[in-house]
């Protein structure tokens, strides 16, 4: 039989593997995202066409809904989720300027 605090330990761990998994689903998102705008940087269009920038921004608004519900869940810490998207927003930055040869 568990007792009171083995209960309370189990729960803890469980909440942190909760909390573990979805961080790890919000950066496979990100990684999604930077994977499909390179694939559409390399072989589709160019950053200054409206397609490119409409998938971004759609993409990139739902990610920041993903991380806005997974914050109200408790599941991640807001600075981690503000940084998780700030992240991506300078890696999409960095390939945008490798494209374009912006420096």
């Amino acid at each position: 039989m568990v007792n009171q605090t083995e209960g309370i330990l189990l729960s803890t761990e469980i909440e942190a593997g909760h909390r573990e998994k979805a961080y790890q689903v919000l950066k496979s998102d990100a990684h999604k995202i930077l994977k499909l705008i390179e694939v559409q940087m390399d072989n589709l269009t160019m950053p200054q066409c409206p397609l490119y920038e409409e998938v971004l921004d759609t993409q990139m608004f739902g990610l920041s809904r993903e991380i806005d519900f997974a914050i109200r869940l408790g599941l991640v810490d807001e600075r981690d989720g503000k940084e998780l998207l700030e992240s991506l927003e300078r890696q999409l930055s960095t390939l945008h300027d490798a494209v374009t040869g912006d420096r």
